[in-house]
């Protein structure tokens, strides 16, 4: 399980004495543990592993926010701090879709669901996300989405 493989590489880390590497990894743990907590009181996914991904793809968007303001400040150390663990987070992350997958994705739940306008677009990004959700950035789905039943 990715909780488990993690929980190895921070080991590893310091045992290494990859400081950056072992901080980033922390985080990461953190987190998790912050997410099981949340859940203590509501209903925890069946897969342990979807809950994982879940919180690396929303680490990994924050990320991504921050290093674009970062370089838009010129603040480069702090942007560079960020992509280090980027980079570590998307380690453990599946590989996403390409574009033209995604594409094909779309149009195959928008074939099932026999949706049509922008009335639909709930339906079909609820349906991608139970399909393909852990492979799917779902930010970028949403655009092609609306292009798509537009």
């Amino acid at each position: 399980m990715l909780r488990e493989t993690i929980q190895k590489e921070t080991i590893a880390a310091m045992k290494g004495g990859d400081k950056p590497r072992t901080a980033a990894l922390r985080l990461i743990q953190a987190k998790i543990k912050d997410r099981d907590i949340e859940l203590r009181t509501g209903k925890a996914p069946e897969n342990d592993d979807d809950l994982v991904i879940d919180v690396l793809q929303k680490m990994a968007k924050q990320r991504r926010e921050s290093i674009q303001m970062y370089e838009e400040g010129g603040r480069q150390e702090l942007a560079e701090q960020e992509k280090g663990e980027l980079a570590v987070i998307e380690a453990f992350l599946p590989t996403q879709m390409s574009a033209e997958e995604t594409s094909v994705a779309i149009e195959q739940v928008k074939a099932d669901l026999g949706a049509d306008s922008l009335k639909d677009m709930g339906r079909v990004m609820a349906e991608l996300k139970t399909r393909h959700g852990a492979l799917l950035d779902m930010s970028k789905a949403s655009g092609l989405v609306k292009a798509s039943l537009s």
